[in-house]
């Protein structure tokens, strides 16, 4: 998954590819500035939201790396359990592609996959010519 660097929150986040013995998946390393309860301390919802949509996005681009990037059309975020302070790892999976919208879901956890702290069910808009 690649065109991070075309997203400036990926950027300001610090998101960063990675693979492992599933496939490409992305890294948000920990960092104070992510936190919003400073007495739990968790990752700020916000923040988790936007590192599950910028995963859908990446994914969408690797699989068309001459189009120009899809843009969200609706996404729901399911916030599972609160984000300690480690680093957030996420996957996302095309459920559905079509020659305008692609239906994609996303889970992030943090030290297990089958633990999901949140999830992202949404539609993208790949293209507005059919």
């Amino acid at each position: 998954m690649s065109r991070l660097e075309d997203t400036p929150y990926a950027r300001f986040l610090g998101v960063r590819p990675q693979e492992d013995a599933e496939g490409p998946l992305l890294v948000l390393p920990m960092s104070p500035h992510l936190i919003g309860n400073p007495s739990l301390p968790a990752i700020h919802g916000g923040v988790l939201g936007g590192f599950l949509e910028i995963t859908a996005l990446a994914r969408l681009a690797a699989e068309r790396p001459d189009a120009p990037l899809p843009k969200p059309i609706d996404v729901n975020i399911e916030y599972v359990r609160p984000a300690g302070p480690k680093d957030t790892y996420a996957r996302a999976e095309i459920r559905r592609a079509g020659r305008r919208v692609a239906n994609v879901r996303v889970e992030a956890w943090q030290d297990d996959p089958q633990k999901p702290v949140a999830a992202l069910h949404g539609h993208f808009l790949l293209s507005a010519e059919g």
